[in-house]
């Protein structure tokens, strides 16, 4: 929502808006009081995860999540929404996501290049990971 509206100029209430689902919902939950107060709090919190009460909730439970969702796994349970969320969440507090092995992968497959955080932005390099590459550009390179 709040990409929306920075599209589209909406001055959106995030607080009152959460409170919309207690009347007639399925999604009546305690929460939704909680996501009412945390937009109270920071009109322009750009995500639960960083008002303290959701921080505290997530830490607080994080160790069971992971296990029922390892849990599930081994044995055969399909658990999309939480694993995505478990998901999102850790690549939210990484500061280093997995889009450098995707780099990496298309450096060996496409010789596409990639930056290196130990250089300046902006810098590319390429590895010659069979030894059959050499120093090839995009497009030309045989893996």
């Amino acid at each position: 929502m709040s990409a929306a509206a920075a599209e589209y100029k909406w001055n959106l209430n995030y607080g009152p808006i959460a409170l919309l689902w207690r009347g007639g919902c399925i999604i009546r939950s305690r929460f939704l009081g909680k996501i009412k107060e945390a937009f109270d709090k920071n009109p322009n919190l750009s995500n639960l995860l960083l008002d303290p009460f959701f921080k505290g909730k997530i830490e607080q439970s994080q160790e069971s999540w992971r296990r029922v969702i390892s849990t599930a796994v081994m044995n055969g349970i399909w658990v999309p929404a939480f694993s995505t969320a478990l998901n999102y969440f850790d690549g939210y507090r990484n500061a280093r996501l997995p889009a450098n092995l995707l780099q990496a992968q298309r450096d060996y497959f496409g010789a596409h290049q990639y930056e290196r955080v130990d250089k300046p932005r902006g810098e590319f390099f390429h590895t010659n990971w069979t030894g059959r590459g050499g120093d090839t550009a995009s497009s030309t390179y045989l893996a």
